[in-house]
């Protein structure tokens, strides 16, 4: 039983994004995607409720239930709320996926929770430490200005990780190769994963789990059949088979597949023509006379690598020496990973930077000047003319605002973050150009752009039509909120100072008192082990005449007491001198001043009421001892190890450590006291606007042609426009081989797929085992038996045994076997062996496979291949004597026509040899 549930992301949903699936095989459940929404939506209406609770509180409830977790691609739409759902809600299922998307999706996520974090101030219920310079501690009340402190941004609806957390999260995450396959174990025993490569972003991947119950489930989502500058095609087209099948261990038995639906409706656009739009609009904007820039918002770990390569392949084309910048904290960390990964790129990166034969080979000079690393990283991927700024305000100090600049800003949506900040300066001047490459997640500012775009074309150039509109000039203002970290001042600056004083003041008494209790419960632990009975004994008298109020300044202080007159200096508590008090050895056996019940007696009264002294306060020191007598302090022996490391270090050492310590003091600059703030904008939009498709997608036609390939035995469709989903399920009901059972479910709707069955486990005998013959077909060997299932009483599983010969007929009494009938020409009758054939013939398989032996074959028409000799090498006529021609009539029939020839037993020896026979 197979049960399907879209989190998020689902078909006939508003809410495309974030993806984040629920796959249920029998008893395991499996997380697909766990995708993290855009937290700063542009159309929030209502500040109490948000688009992405109910996705959130899904998650959060079934995050302890989930056994498997698999991540297909490294961006926030597939892997943003994994860190988050893994230290908070529990989500500690094993999980999988490559290396690359490991990599990029812990820099897509600490991109965004500290570009975030930079701006509203999040409260994480004491699980993450107050940063220097925040002001919780002050009142709201206090800021008197037109900017208006955020309060409903507290957290609430806003799941956003700390810096740790996602550290923590993907460092607990398996990596996998390509074409890897995995055997699960503990409760997922049985399924078997293998990632296949899905294009669109680096190390993006196409799960498929095998079940031995349930069949094969291919998981594709954003899935690119298309070879891009740094990365190959999907694995949906087939090397192998001559480029239009599917590997057969992908294809066969494929009981669900779910596509990545965006722009079903969409004709391709030409990567060519693309690249020359995006380039050719850049190139005029930078050139021209009035020195305008342009901005390409874009993320920060997967897509922005596209972006990189085709830049830097113009700006070396066009020798253009305008910079590039790009405006992220992580980006320098981002290249270094890829340049580690060289071995999962592709397209014209490996051909154009390794050197390979048929591509622009480096220069002699530039292996020279990156002789400092010999990797392949050394000289892949050194974009000349980019720049990393982290902010802002650092590309200001360099660059100024009449300076021509091509500016790559993170997030693309621009819903926070630099390219939010960058956007109300940069779009109120005439000519610069603001450049979209997606249309970003429903609500941000991306997407409202995106509207005023495509609502500036005309009705055949819409983007919903498959064309590509031209640059418009936008106009009109655009109110915004801008949320910011602003330092204190004045009265706000004088107030939070003051509480730190005072904050500060008292932590400095706890520490004293700490320390001096400290001091007291080290000084009773020096007490020598000959004296712990004493002392217990001694104790306990104490304790017991404390509790009835008695006297202890008469006999009992003798007990003991010239055992302790040696250790009475060093266990004393001195005065404070700063008080005026004088160094004085104080007793804690005397009482405390003030009146006392003039009463005679310890006992209960008549009146019922008890006589109480006011005494000094005592405080039992119980002595912690384990099985050897007495606790190791280990930070006791580790503060001596730390002392004797120091004083066997050298003055060399020594001076480097010190040097080190003082750079890293002064790399952390200690960040002044601020507040988060919020204020409203009016951006005056005079800058032009293009918007240029470059997500790196499956359009709508290769969808309708691939998805018939893959011909699944059932096929739901996610993350897609209710539109786009009726399209495909239109196209698919034209085709007469293709299956009918194809859904489309809403967000949190269940697809079941399949029935419920029984299954037994059954042992077979060693004796029938060795009498199987067993056949190779894909991971798996399968073998035909017969035989009786037989209950031993000294096991619980039955074993299936091989059946009993049957006894030969019994002949009557009186009758000779000489007397039996005998007819002439008759045989005796034998049963013959049944056989079946598993597997589905590829005549583009078939073709690649005759030719590695030596025999040519040619399609002709759809479904026939006609294999023989060449006709040059013969005669015509011996040529189509010779000849075979393989014609599949059904799902399933072959049919094989010729002449008996060696040609013929060569061709249907090769078409066994690509099924499993099983007799």
């Amino acid at each position: 039983m197979i049960t399907f549930r879209p989190l998020c992301g689902a078909a006939n949903s508003s809410q495309t994004t974030p993806l984040c699936y629920l796959l249920q095989i029998d008893d395991v459940k499996i997380l697909l995607d766990c995708g993290s929404p855009d937290w700063s939506p542009e159309d929030q209406t209502n500040p109490d409720t948000f688009p992405w609770e109910d996705y959130c509180q899904t998650l959060r409830e079934l995050s302890s239930t989930v056994d498997l977790v698999l991540l297909s691609h490294g961006d926030l739409a597939h892997c943003g709320l994994y860190a988050y759902a893994y230290s908070r809600w529990n989500l500690k299922a094993p999980a999988y996926t490559s290396l690359p998307v490991q990599a990029m999706g812990r820099i897509a996520t600490m991109e965004d929770i500290e570009g975030i974090r930079d701006q509203e101030d999040l409260d994480d219920d004491g699980q993450e430490p107050q940063q220097d310079g925040d002001t919780s501690l002050l009142d709201s009340d206090v800021v008197d200005s037109p900017i208006q402190t955020t309060h409903r941004d507290k957290l609430k609806g806003k799941y956003v990780a700390t810096v740790d957390e996602v550290q923590e999260a993907f460092d607990s995450v398996n990596t996998l190769r390509y074409s890897q396959p995995t055997r699960l174990q503990g409760k997922c025993q049985g399924l078997t994963i293998t990632p296949f490569n899905a294009g669109h972003t680096i190390g993006g991947t196409i799960w498929k789990i095998r079940s031995p119950s349930s069949g094969t489930i291919l998981y594709a989502v954003d899935v690119n059949h298309m070879r891009e500058r740094h990365l190959d095609g999907a694995v949906i087209i087939s090397k192998s088979s001559g480029g239009t099948g599917l590997p057969l261990s992908i294809v066969n038995n494929a009981t669900a597949m779910r596509r990545s639906l965006v722009s079903e409706l969409i004709n391709h656009y030409h990567s060519k023509l693309l690249s020359f739009l995006s380039t050719d609009t850049v190139t005029s904007t930078l050139t021209s006379s009035t020195r305008s820039s342009v901005l390409i918002p874009c993320d920060a770990s997967t897509r922005v690598l596209e972006l990189l390569v085709l830049l830097d392949q113009h700006w070396k084309f066009s020798r253009l020496s305008y910079p590039i910048c790009l405006l992220s904290r992580t980006g320098s960390e981002m290249l270094t990973f890829v340049r580690a990964m060289m071995e999962w790129l592709g397209g014209t990166v490996s051909k154009e930077d390794v050197g390979e034969d048929g591509g622009n080979k480096p220069s002699r000079r530039r292996r020279e000047d990156d002789n400092d690393d010999d990797a392949l990283g050394a000289f892949a991927l050194r974009f000349k003319y980019l720049e990393f700024f982290p902010n802002p305000q650092a590309l200001v100090q360099r660059y100024s605002s009449t300076d021509p600049k091509l500016i790559l800003a993170v997030p693309a949506s621009l819903s926070h973050g630099p390219s939010r900040s960058l956007f109300t300066s940069f779009a109120a001047v005439p000519n610069n150009v603001i450049l979209l490459t997606s249309r970003s997640e429903e609500g941000t500012l991306g997407r409202v752009l995106f509207d005023k775009w495509n609502d500036r074309q005309r009705a055949q150039e819409k983007w919903d039509k498959g064309r590509i509109g031209s640059n418009v000039m936008m106009d009109g203002n655009i109110d915004l909120s801008m949320r910011s970290k602003v330092p204190l001042q004045g009265a706000e600056l004088e107030a939070y100072m003051q509480k730190e004083r005072a904050a500060k003041e008292k932590e400095a008494a706890h520490q004293a008192q700490l320390a001096r209790s400290q001091r007291m419960l080290e000084a009773d632990e020096d007490e020598s082990d000959s004296d712990s009975d004493s002392d217990a004994d001694e104790d306990e008298v104490r304790q017991t005449l404390e509790g009835d109020g008695m006297d202890m300044d008469g006999d009992f202080e003798g007990i003991g007491k010239k055992r302790k007159a040696d250790k009475a200096l060093e266990n004393a508590d001195w005065g404070d001198g700063d008080e005026g008090l004088t160094k004085q050895l104080l007793s804690f056996d005397i009482y405390l001043k003030g009146n006392v019940s003039k009463a005679n007696s310890f006992f209960k009264s008549a009146g019922g009421q008890s006589h109480r002294f006011r005494m000094f306060p005592y405080v039992e020191k119980k002595r912690r001892v384990d099985d050897y007598g007495e606790t190791v302090d280990v930070a006791m022996w580790l503060r001596k190890g730390k002392v004797f490391e120091e004083e066997a270090e050298t003055d060399e050492t020594k001076d480097y450590r010190k040097r080190k310590q003082a750079e890293e003091e002064a790399k952390a600059i200690q960040e002044p006291p601020s507040k988060f703030v919020v204020s409203s904008v009016e951006v005056q939009m005079a800058c032009r606007l293009l918007f240029v498709d470059m997500e790196g997608l499956n359009d709508g036609r290769a969808v309708k042609a691939i998805v018939p390939q893959v011909n699944p035995r059932k096929m739901i469709i996610v993350h897609s426009s209710t539109a786009a989903a009726d399209e495909l399920i239109q196209s698919c009901a034209n085709i007469r081989s293709m299956t009918k059972d194809i859904f489309a479910p809403g967000q949190g709707e269940n697809v079941q797929i399949g029935q419920q069955t029984n299954n037994f486990s059954i042992s077979i005998s060693d004796e029938l085992l060795a009498s199987l013959k067993m056949s190779t077909f894909e991971d798996n060997e399968v073998s035909f038996v017969t035989g009786r299932v037989v209950a031993h009483a000294s096991s619980t599983i039955p074993v299936l045994e091989p059946i009993a010969d049957s006894p030969a007929p019994s002949v009557p009494t009186g009758i000779t076997r000489t007397t039996l009938p005998n007819v002439p020409g008759t045989r005796p009758q034998v049963e013959l062996p049944r056989s079946t054939m598993i597997g589905e013939l590829k005549l583009t398989a078939l073709k690649t496979r005759l030719a590695s032996v030596g025999v040519p074959a040619e399609l002709i028409g759809e479904g026939v291949l006609i294999c023989g000799p060449a006709a040059g090498k013969m005669a015509i006529s011996d040529a189509v004597e010779h000849s075979v021609a393989v014609r599949k009539t059904g799902s399933g029939k072959v049919e094989l026509e010729g002449s008996a020839s060696p040609v013929y037993y060569m061709v249907r020896k090769e078409i066994y040899n690509l099924h499993a026979l099983v007799a």
